[in-house]
């Protein structure tokens, strides 16, 4: 069985595994305070090692490593994916990235407060400045269905119509989950879907199912052909991009 580390640094959370088998996986994560400073470059290693220490084993055991690859915060993908790439080339270990919303859907369909494996899953990563970042499982192995940009509130209010127009099952009860689910829940549901309480772990990314994922993959990735999921510009160059209108309006005025 191949032992794999994996982590995730996509949203406020740090969030790193350790799957020793197919059945066990020791967990760890770090939750900021809402308006805190994430600890993703402090805490990430130390986590890792901690997770290691407790399994007994020497960084030298990991054979592959599973990053989540967004999408979600700029600077958190950032920290993940150059943390990702170092451990892969200096432990000799194999590099796959995971969809941070696949994995955050898995966890959530998987969970005992799930009320079904199969339940029809929306993933919702809050993107900030007022959008999300989502995608929807359908249940089981059934495809994603993606979104390839960031959601507006008034978006989120026509997903599950959106979802059933893409081939998603009409009907379905979807469950909406992760930290955009919770900072638009009216939203979600006016829109039909369902939103655990806000003490759900449903919300949470789930360290284990990252690192089945990261498992399952079928191939690793070379180092350079690893990139995150960003989905849109970073804010510096959006920025720039507002400035540099700005500017040619001055000109032309």
């Amino acid at each position: 069985m191949t032992v794999v580390l994996g982590f995730d640094t996509a949203t406020h959370a740090t969030v790193v595994g350790l799957r020793l088998a197919a059945d066990e996986t020791l967990q760890a994560r770090d939750d900021p305070a809402a308006h805190g400073h994430p600890g993703h470059a402090t805490r990430l290693l130390a986590m890792a090692e901690d997770l290691l220490a407790q399994a007994k084993l020497r960084w030298s055991a990991v054979e592959r490593i599973a990053v989540g690859v967004g999408p979600g915060r700029f600077t958190g993908l950032r920290v993940g994916l150059a943390t990702a790439r170092g451990l892969a080339q200096s432990l000799d270990a194999e590099l796959v990235g995971v969809s941070t919303l696949r994995a955050l859907a898995l966890g959530a369909r998987r969970s005992p407060s799930a009320g079904g494996a199969d339940r029809a899953t929306i993933a919702v990563v809050d993107a900030r400045r007022g959008e999300v970042f989502a995608a929807a499982y359908p249940g089981g192995d059934a495809d994603e269905i993606a979104f390839e940009h960031a959601l507006s509130p008034s978006e989120l209010e026509r997903v599950v119509d959106e979802v059933e127009r893409r081939g998603g099952p009409a009907g379905e009860r979807w469950q909406a989950v992760g930290d955009g689910a919770l900072a638009y829940q009216s939203e979600l549901r006016a829109a039909g879907a369902i939103v655990p309480p806000a003490d759900s772990p449903l919300h949470l990314l789930d360290a284990a199912a990252l690192c089945d994922l990261g498992a399952e993959a079928a191939a690793a990735s070379a180092l350079e052909a690893l990139l995150p999921d960003y989905r849109r510009a970073p804010d510096a160059a959006l920025a720039r991009g507002r400035a540099l209108a700005a500017a040619a309006r001055g000109v032309n005025a």
